[in-house]
């Protein structure tokens, strides 16, 4: 694959990339630096192998749910600065 300024443009495009025309070299270079390793990496024989989905064999170790009991409306305002029955009260932040 030739990799040009026309292609930097199409990608460019095609990514809604702001590519500037002094960073257009470095780019080209760097694609084909890209390419290179990849057509290098063709060259290997993967028969047989089959195709990893995970790069590990771990799962994920979750606990299981337990429902516990939660403080009670009367114990969760006990340590309320103010609070009016049953209800927190906060400052008024919004003003009409």
């Amino acid at each position: 694959m030739e990799v040009n300024h026309e292609l930097i443009d199409k990608l460019s495009l095609l990514a809604r990339l702001e590519i500037k025309p002094e960073e257009k070299d470095k780019l080209q270079s760097d694609m084909k630096e890209l390419i290179g390793f990849i057509e290098k990496l063709q060259e290997l024989d993967t028969t047989g192998i089959e195709p990893l989905m995970h790069l590990t064999e771990e799962i994920n170790v979750l606990r299981a749910d337990e429902v516990k009991g939660s403080a009670t409306r009367q114990e969760a305002l006990e340590n309320a600065a103010l609070k009016n029955d049953a209800f927190f009260m906060v400052p008024k932040v919004i003003k009409k």
